[in-house]
C-alpha cells in the first residue's frame, strides 16, 4: 500500500483523516504543555481506506530545543511504523516486548504499555498495541526527553472527537 503525500497541519487535514482511516487517528489530548500538531500522514488508498495513520507533534525537549514525536497506528504488516524507526522489517521485531514495558501511556482511558525498539541512533522508538493496531511512538532527537512526553500522554481516537487543535510548522519528518 503507498504512504500518500503527507497532509499539511490544519483541521481540513484532520477532518480528511478522521473521514479516511480505517485504523485509529491516535491523537495526544490533551496535548502535553507547549506541544503542537504539526502534520498528518497515512498509509492506503480510497477504495480501502488509510491502514496506518500518522500523527506528528513538535514541542519542547527536556535540552535545547524542540523535539518532535510521530504517533502512528497501523495494522499489522504494513510497516510505516518500523520504517520511521529505520527498522528492515514491518514491525518491532521478535521478542521487543520480552520485558517489562519502559513506558505506560494511558489510551482511550487504559493503561497501555509501550518498550523501547532499537532503530536509529537519532531517535527514540517505542512500540506497542492499542485497539488491535500497533501503536508507535518516535522522538527525535533520541535525548531529547520525550519520555517525559510520552508519561503525559492520553491518546484519543480523533475520529471520534472534533476538537480545536493547535497546529505549529509542518513537520519535515513526515517526509522521512
Amino acid at each position: 500500500m503507498p504512504y500518500l503525500p503527507p497532509w499539511p497541519p490544519t483541521s481540513t487535514a484532520l477532518e480528511a483523516m478522521r473521514k479516511n482511516s480505517v485504523v485509529p487517528v491516535w491523537l495526544p489530548w490533551p496535548l502535553p504543555a507547549g506541544w503542537l500538531v504539526t502534520g498528518f500522514a497515512e498509509v492506503g488508498d480510497q477504495r480501502t481506506g488509510a491502514r496506518a495513520s500518522v500523527v506528528a507533534l513538535t514541542g519542547p525537549s527536556l535540552m535545547e530545543g524542540p523535539a518532535d514525536m510521530l504517533v502512528i497506528a497501523e495494522e499489522p504488516g504494513i510497516g510505516l511504523g518500523a520504517s520511521f524507526a529505520g527498522l528492515g522489517g514491518p514491525d518491532p521485531g521478535e521478542g521487543f516486548d520480552s520485558g517489562p514495558p519502559n513506558a505506560k501511556i494511558e489510551v482511550l482511558g487504559h493503561p497501555t504499555p509501550l518498550w523501547c525498539v532499537n532503530g536509529q541512533s537519532d531517535r527514540a522508538v517505542y512500540a506497542g498495541e492499542a485497539a488491535g493496531n500497533w501503536l508507535w511512538a518516535i522522538c527525535w532527537p533520541a535525548d531529547a526527553g520525550c519520555m517525559i512526553a510520552l508519561a503525559e500522554l492520553s491518546l484519543i481516537d480523533a475520529r471520534d472527537h472534533d476538537l480545536d487543535v493547535p497546529f505549529g510548522a509542518f513537520s519535515p519528518r513526515l517526509e522521512d
